[in-house]
Parts: structure tokens; C-alpha cells; sequence
């Protein structure tokens, strides 16, 4: 496996590590900073503290793993742009940066809804109409019950059942 190579000291399997995800994370951060070179010099950052976590690495949701160390980073970058900014004797506040975490959480949430929308086949047929209306279509209980011409306790039931399943057969990184 290409990770417990770069593990192991393989600065070559690094380099390819590098060029598989730079895309995935320079417009993981671009979506945040909103700046082209402030995106590139975050994004050769993220890949140092990358190298410098794999250590730590579990073995679950590369994927995921490094779009979460990304969108940290951008945010902190973010966060101290605006900080040099603000003029000294104005105080910071915090709420300034509620809006920011929304950002962080609509990248997972594409992040996870990409993964999904490619293992649904994975699914029994019973669970998948229910798992991609909910979580992808973003339908609700009721109209997922018109729809199916059910009661909505059928569909929580599913939807229920789906979870069970999806925590059972996949690697429960990829979906928290």
C-alpha cells in the first residue's frame, strides 16, 4: 500500500501520494480562501503536515483524513489573515468566524456525499432508494413516503436498517 510505503521512509511513493491528492486538496482549501496563491502555499503546507501525521494515521478514510487536516489549515490561515488585519485595539470576536465552520462542514459533507453516491451499488436494493433520497437528494421522511407510497415509519425503519448495515460493511471514517 502507498501510505505505509511513505511510511516506511519511500520518499518516491510521497511524491506520488502528492501528485494523486494536490487537485482534491488545493480546491479543498481554494474553496476557502478564495485566493489562488494563498490556496497553492496552503496546500504544499497541508502536504507537509500530512507527512509529518502519517505516523498517527489509522488505516481508515485517507480520503477523508486529509480534507479534514486541509480544511483545518485553511481556516486557520484564514482566521490569522484577518487577524493581522484588524486594527490593535479592536477586540476579536469570535462570532466572526461562525459562518467559516459552515464552510469547513459543506466540504465534508461533498466529500461524504461523493463517497456515497459511488458506493451505492454497494447497498442492498431494500436500503438504496432510502440512503440516496436522504443523503444525497436531501429529501425528507415524507416525501421519500409519497414517493414510495408508504408510511413514514417504513422509511425511518429503512433508513434505520441502512445506517446498521453501512456501519457493519464499511469503514466507519468515511462517514462521521
Amino acid at each position: 500500500m502507498l501510505i505505509e510505503k511513505v511510511k516506511n521512509g519511500n520518499d518516491h511513493a510521497f511524491r506520488i501520494l502528492v501528485e494523486k491528492y494536490r487537485m482534491h486538496i488545493f480546491h479543498t482549501v481554494f474553496a476557502i480562501l478564495r485566493n489562488q496563491q494563498d490556496a497553492e502555499d496552503a496546500a504544499q503546507e497541508v502536504f507537509l503536515k500530512i507527512y509529518a501525521s502519517l505516523p498517527q494515521y489509522e488505516n481508515q478514510g485517507f480520503k477523508t483524513w486529509i480534507t479534514r487536516i486541509a480544511v483545518n489549515h485553511a481556516i486557520d490561515m484564514k482566521r490569522k489573515k484577518v487577524r493581522r488585519r484588524e486594527d490593535q485595539t479592536v477586540e476579536f470576536q469570535p462570532e466572526e468566524f461562525r459562518g467559516k465552520n459552515n464552510t469547513e462542514e459543506l466540504v465534508l459533507l461533498k466529500e461524504k456525499k461523493s463517497i456515497l453516491s459511488k458506493r451505492l451499488v454497494e447497498l442492498p436494493d431494500n436500503y438504496r432508494e432510502v440512503v440516496e433520497g436522504f443523503y444525497i437528494k436531501e429529501k425528507t421522511y415524507q416525501q421519500m413516503a409519497e414517493e414510495q407510497k408508504v408510511q413514514v415509519k417504513t422509511i425511518e425503519t429503512k433508513l434505520y436498517r441502512a445506517r446498521l448495515w453501512m456501519k457493519k460493511h464499511w469503514k466507519e471514517d468515511d462517514f462521521r
